[in-house]
């Protein structure tokens, strides 16, 4: 009897620390860490196999969150956004004849039943229902849902009505559609929701820079969101392998645009044009248990292929005056999950990088897959030992004693084996901390971990004051020990930078979508935050600057003034920023 009092306080005991260390974490970290399958089509792996997923959507269902995003062969829930689970899922029937499994779903809520469908051509995909997804229970709805269309997305209004659109071209524009909520078939024909303006809206043009190089751009990723008696709707632009792939919005009267007058945007509701993880376009607006507002979508890598892409989750909302917006500032530095979000407040605990750019030393090196790849703030570059073996290892110097509250490691794919979702694998590692760099202290021990976490990330349990951090591998999933980021997060414990004088934006007459900004550089700072707007209260774009005092910036409306502010940035804060600055 004692011995099985003892053993049920063991696992009493073990499960409550576990959850303490759960509950004790407080900021996640893009992009986001989820177990992203593999491309399941050879011929996308000319340059190398390699994990890959975009178009997410996450939806609210009874207090939990659901994720679903291309060809993943299932989706995830979560009850906090931190903790995913994997449900394997194939949606495709026997007369299905593609390879796209659920290639940007579209998911929707009608009633008390979640909506799934997948992109197609064709008039035979089914419309999927559950009412029990945590369970991985599903039915058809509709054996085939004849309307089809690419990207589609579902809405339901607050009169019960249900709404579909899709879209994704670079001559058409976007569709929406009233569905009949008991057979699911159309009540009258798809009508245009919106058409591309590039020749207005500079960062709508196609290319990395905005130049509408080679091809005419993208709308793609329709989403619909009501606020305040208005509605939203989202679309992705310009291309989806760009740093600039973003998801603009029109705000209307009514859930179809045809006979209502609509007001675009001005500027991207989410862009990530700078810093480590790029890109936020084609994704989903959606709200937690306490009314917050947030957006997922896609950003970039694109590397071994140009459909090479992650996930991000950005803080969300409206303003005073109905306008929507979406905080990417600091948007892959830690954030404040759902339970510590704020209405009013930081997105984060303002945890700065501290390794930027800092000495790295390696166990090996396979060919031009340098060490200090792994600290230039590029998800594009990656360092990459010679093996995978279990004693590799990678280190970065602080340069001085720094506080380290965390760390994210995102692992690259070099010479992956697989194709397609796996599930089973895993990652394992240690990580040491020192503050001479000879004697070492174990700060992480994940060497019996037993899931896949590519973009892991560690919040400590109580911050740590080292110099050196290193990462020692126990054991890949595949391919060789590969990281394109080991990234410290904490404070460098010296003076904060500077504030930026002499801001000058030089915008052109020639195309007012377009200016040249230059600004007299901060002795110590390593990187800056260029926010701009057309309102001098309502910056909410921003793009993070590494290196450079100068910046090419095409992404305006040629019909209205701008306004400009910017703060510098190194290990230990952010400066004051500068005064708005208005651009005619």
């Amino acid at each position: 009897m004692a011995k099985h009092l003892f053993k049920i306080f063991l696992i009493t005991t073990f499960f409550c620390s576990t959850y303490a260390v759960h509950a004790q974490q407080k900021t996640y970290c893009n992009p986001i860490n989820l177990d992203y399958g593999y491309t399941p089509f050879e011929s996308f792996t000319q340059w190398g196999k390699h994990r890959a997923t975009a178009d997410p959507v996450i939806v609210n269902y009874k207090g939990d969150f659901y994720l679903f995003s291309t060809n993943q062969w299932g989706y995830w829930h979560s009850a906090d956004m931190l903790n995913w689970k994997f449900h394997e899922r194939k949606f495709l029937r026997p007369w299905n004849k593609t390879k796209d499994e659920l290639c940007a779903p579209g998911v929707g809520i009608v009633g008390d039943t979640m909506v799934v469908f997948g992109s197609t051509y064709t008039k035979n995909f089914t419309l999927w229902g559950s009412t029990d997804p945590k369970g991985n229970k599903w039915f058809p709805l509709v054996d085939s849902l004849e309307i089809g269309g690419w990207d589609p997305a579902f809405f339901t209004d607050d009169d019960g009505k249900f709404y579909m659109y899709n879209g994704s071209s670079n001559n058409y524009p976007m569709y929406g559609v009233e569905l009949d909520r008991k057979t699911f078939k159309p009540k009258g024909t798809r009508t245009p929701m919106y058409l591309l303006e590039s020749w207005r809206y500079g960062w709508q043009r196609f290319g990395e820079y905005m130049d509408n190089t080679f091809l005419d751009p993208f709308a793609e990723g329709a989403w619909m969101t009501k606020h305040n008696g208005k509605y939203y709707f989202q679309y992705g632009a310009p291309g989806t392998e760009f740093s600039g792939y973003s998801d603009g919005v029109v705000v209307g009267t009514k859930p179809l645009f045809y006979d209502t007058p609509t007001t675009p945007q001005s500027d991207p509701l989410s862009y990530k044009g700078g810093g480590f993880s790029r890109g936020a376009g084609h994704g989903a607006t959606f709200q937690d248990n306490n009314k917050n507002y947030w957006h997922i979508s896609t950003s970039i890598i694109c590397v071994k292929n140009t459909w090479e892409r992650r996930m991000g989750i950005w803080p969300t909302g409206f303003d005073q005056d109905d306008v929507m917006w979406t905080n990417t500032a600091f948007g892959d530095y830690p954030l404040y999950l759902p339970a510590q979000r704020k209405a009013e407040g930081p997105a984060g605990p303002g945890w700065m990088l501290i390794n930027y750019k800092k000495p790295v030393t390696v166990s090996s090196t396979l060919g031009g897959f340098n060490a200090n790849n792994a600290v230039d703030e590029n998800i594009k570059t990656y360092w990459s030992a010679k093996t995978a073996n279990n004693g590799e290892w990678i280190q970065t110097d602080l340069g001085s004693l720094a506080t380290v509250n965390a760390i994210q490691i995102n692992y690259a794919d070099q010479d992956a084996d697989f194709l397609g979702k796996q599930t089973g694998i895993y990652h394992q590692y240690k990580i040491l901390s020192s503050t001479d760099g000879k004697k070492w202290n174990t700060l992480v021990d994940k060497s019996q971990n037993k899931t896949d976490v590519p973009h892991d990330y560690i919040e400590l349990q109580k911050p740590v004051k080292t110099r050196f951090i290193k990462m020692v591998n126990v054991h890949m999933p595949t391919g060789k020990f590969a990281i394109s980021g080991l990234r410290v997060f904490g404070n460098g414990n010296g003076e904060k930078p500077t504030k930026v004088k002499n801001l000058i934006v030089l915008r052109t007459e020639k195309d007012k979508r377009s200016a040249y900004i230059k600004w007299e550089p901060v002795d110590n700072a390593f990187a800056y935050n260029l926010y701009y707007g057309t309102a001098p209260d309502k910056l909410y774009n921003c793009i993070m600057i590494h290196d450079f005092n100068e910046y090419w910036f095409k992404a305006m409306d040629s019909q209205k003034a701008y306004y400009f502010a910017m703060e510098a940035i190194n290990e230990n804060g952010v400066s004051v920023k500068t005064e708005v600055k208005k651009v005619d």
